[in-house]
């Protein structure tokens, strides 16, 4: 049958070899049998995903060997069989102690082996022409379980825990990179084969994925994104191969209450996008509808091919989106609409778009015009915080600024955030409003504060639990009702002369 990869099977062996001669450099030769069988797994488990098993699978399961290991000999039937039995991913028991012995000695062989298996399910993913969602998300719920392993075991040497996303889509050297097989030149110099590093300086995917991990909740927003890097990886891996790539739209639909992180994620992406080659910047433009409308006729394309041109190579987030198309059949915002169009298609290999708002609204916004709907399809929906998740904000933005809670102002503090949480409104602001009572919290303790006679350090960085919250109007008018019917203490009475 005819392929499109242009890797021979025997080419991807080579691969492979590299991979775990590498890693057997660092780690143990002994482990070859059970790393081939552990390897052999998630390729099923990978293939499994993608829905079907051909012949093409078969070719690229029999090269996965290592060197001195027996060639395996997979039949069609027997594949497919076997794929069908990979329900979940489990880590192998080797890697638990090597992970263990990572703690022990400070080496960090576990991690090594994170990214080689990363590494070559990119490639195996890469195999046929029809590189799933699916199959991306495989590749990063092997690679979070096995650095869950590592962070349980305290593999990370230079703080408590390791970076639970620093896989082979970071901006990190790939494992061939670091260990580069070396080839025999003309003039018998020895030279690596792995690809020249850009000496353009990207955005660091590690410190982008940790800011984004390091988010309050989210937790379902995280995990897309993280699938997102890896089937985009895939795509550019495919593209670096010669191989046909499904189009994709990669502009974003981000729906939500205000104050939910929906611009501090929108300039992660355009970082994350840059760091891994596809955006040529990132930067995040963001804009609303004042700065894309004009007030008079023809303005309004000017204006918006203005904030356009300073997006490109980054990404344009567009807050409130909704409130372009709410204007009526004549109305500039509609002509903006068409503008943005148009340059998402003339700059569709540069400039990516996020658009933004309440659910509701969104949803007819994307209906109102046929070109919105077809070039947006990844939505995220980013949830109201609950009163703990507000507390873990305001708990970080204390610590950010020096500020100390007392054990009595932090079960204030988590009653008043509950209570915010249970009884917000439709205009509730999230993590606005925790920022507002952070702001109004620094008012009253400076207010407290100032009336010392000696504040110490520790007085400065106290908060105590009248800082949060103005005192209830009701118990102030009691407490000063209370003061004016106190009974008046009689005049002393002067001796007769």
């Amino acid at each position: 049958m005819p392929t499109t990869w242009n890797r021979s099977p025997e080419e991807f062996h080579k691969i492979y070899v590299a991979n775990t001669d590498a890693f057997y450099r660092v780690g143990n030769a002994g482990l070859a049998k059970e790393l081939d069988e552990f390897m052999t797994k998630c390729a099923l488990g990978l293939w499994g995903r993608a829905g079907s098993i051909n012949e093409r699978h078969v070719e690229m399961a029999n090269q996965i060997y290592s060197r001195s290991q027996p060639q395996p000999k997979w039949l069609l039937w027997s594949l497919t069989g076997a794929a069908c039995g990979e329900d979940a991913f489990l880590p192998p028991v080797f890697f638990w102690n090597m992970a263990e012995s990572d703690a022990k000695r400070g080496t960090e062989t576990s991690r090594t082996f994170s990214r080689m298996l990363t590494n070559i399910l990119l490639y195996l993913a890469a195999v046929d022409d029809d590189v799933t969602y699916s199959e991306a998300a495989f590749i990063t719920e092997c690679t979070d379980r096995l650095t869950a392993i590592c962070d349980t075991t305290g593999v990370r040497k230079s703080r408590e825990g390791l970076n639970p996303l620093d896989f082979v889509t970071s901006g990190e050297p790939s494992f061939q990179e670091k260990h580069p097989v070396q080839v025999q030149t003309s003039g018998g110099e020895k030279a690596p084969e792995a690809a020249k590093v850009e000496e353009e300086k990207k955005p660091d995917f590690d410190e982008l994925m940790e800011q984004l991990e390091d988010l309050v909740g989210l937790e379902e927003v995280k995990k897309d994104i993280k699938n997102l890097m890896n089937l985009v990886k895939v795509r550019k891996l495919r593209q670096a191969n010669d191989l046909p790539v499904p189009p994709m739209s990669l502009h974003m639909v981000f729906m939500g209450n205000p104050g939910t992180g929906k611009t501090t994620v929108a300039r992660l992406v355009s970082g994350l996008y840059a760091a891994i080659g596809v955006l040529s910047k990132g930067q995040l433009v963001e804009v609303d509808r004042s700065g894309l409308v004009a007030g008079y006729v023809g303005q309004t394309a000017l204006k918006t091919q203005e904030v356009i041109k300073s997006a490109l190579g980054g990404v344009l987030f567009i807050d409130e989106a909704y409130s372009l198309s709410s204007g009526g059949e004549n109305d500039f915002g509609r002509e903006a609409i068409e503008t943005i169009l148009k340059a998402m298609e003339d700059h569709r290999d540069d400039l990516i778009v996020i658009v933004a708002g309440y659910t509701g609204p969104m949803e007819n916004f994307l209906t109102s015009n046929p070109g919105l709907e077809s070039r947006f399809n990844k939505y995220f929906f980013f949830p109201d915080y609950n009163g703990e998740q507000l507390m873990a904000i305001f708990r970080k933005q204390c610590e950010k600024n020096s500020y100390t809670l007392t054990e009595e102002t932090e079960k204030a503090a988590v009653a008043m955030f509950t209570q915010l949480y249970e009884e917000r409104s439709e205009n509730f602001g999230n993590g606005r409003d925790v920022r507002n009572c952070f702001e109004d919290m620094i008012v009253r303790q400076a207010n407290r504060v100032a009336a010392m006679d000696a504040p110490t350090k520790e007085d400065l960085m106290t908060v105590l639990p009248e800082d949060l919250q103005e005192p209830d109007e009701e118990e102030t008018a009691a407490e000063e009702a209370g003061a004016d019917n106190a009974p008046a203490e009689e005049a002393p009475v002067e001796p007769e002369a």
